[in-house]
């Protein structure tokens, strides 16, 4: 979701990651029919694909991540990436429709593709946790371990009211509204998060709320549910669903943790998420 001071964090993470020798890029490279945005940090054979949530990208949502797994993680590139029509993988204009979820799964494993990774673990974080669930349940030989938090697999009733009370951005702090400004612009940002709202209310109402139960089922790699519990932005009983429906999938609360853990807590976020894939099983 949305963050403050991320901005600036971004350039620190930049120059942290020169000065610590380590490889650092940002590109764009041609997947179908979008030019996807990406930052890619470490060199080593495996890979973690950063995935953002609603309206982020690499650079809005993953400073501290991009600047420490590097160094926790050795063995593995980092790749974060602007879902088409997020960040800078604009062009196209970001089109919202009820499978959007769908749609960013199959560009970001097309992306790893192109990038030469065959198999890659995912970090999702809201948005990005929803999407990165149905990567792991369709690609289940490319997805070797998957990271959730703030994510759900269904909109409850109660989000509905939480949506519609996030909705005038003009309400919001300028601290909290100014870096989506910055990326979209005054005008635009307004009504892509509108457009937002408003497609999670159709799938609500044309789709009982299913973004993905279905495909829990077919989600086998090693899976970690990370969990704030004091996230305003789900309800609490999407992490007993999450933990039911996945098979083997293990849990770490943060009690004062809110929708951002991975930027609160970054350190120990960090090196919890580090932990659980260098210890994970193969495929």
């Amino acid at each position: 979701m949305i963050t403050a001071g991320i901005f600036k964090s971004l350039k620190s993470t930049i120059f942290l990651s020169f000065r610590r020798g380590m490889a650092f890029t940002e590109a764009k490279i041609r997947v179908e029919d979008v030019n996807i945005n990406y930052v890619r940090v470490g060199s080593g054979d495996k890979a973690v694909l950063l995935m953002p949530g609603a309206l982020g990208s690499a650079r809005t949502d993953f400073g501290p991540q991009i600047d420490q797994l590097p160094s926790l993680l050795p063995n593995y590139t980092i790749i974060g990436w602007d879902p088409p029509g997020y960040g800078k993988s604009v062009p196209p204009r970001r089109l919202f429709t009820v499978d959007f979820f769908h749609n960013d799964a199959k560009y970001a494993h097309k992306l790893m593709e192109k990038l030469a990774f065959p198999t890659y673990s995912i970090l999702g974080w809201s948005d990005g946790g929803i999407t990165g669930l149905i990567q792991a349940a369709k690609h289940p030989g490319a997805v070797e371990n998957l990271v959730i938090w703030g994510s759900n697999a269904y909109v409850d009733p109660k989000e509905v009211q939480i949506y519609e009370s996030i909705r005038d951005v003009s309400k919001w702090s300028e601290r909290m509204r100014k870096p989506m400004e910055e990326v979209y612009g005054k005008q635009e940002f307004p009504k892509l998060w509108s457009e937002w709202i408003d497609t999670l209310l159709t799938i609500y109402k044309e789709k009982d709320g299913n973004l993905c139960k279905e495909l829990l089922k077919d989600i086998h790699c090693p899976t970690l549910i990370l969990h704030g519990e004091k996230d305003p932005m789900i309800v609490p009983e999407h992490v007993p669903f999450l933990m039911d429906k996945i098979k083997g999938a293990r849990l770490r609360s943060f009690p004062d943790g809110k929708h951002n853990i991975h930027l609160r807590y970054a350190q120990e976020f960090n090196q919890e998420v580090a932990n659980f894939l260098i210890k994970s099983p193969k495929l």
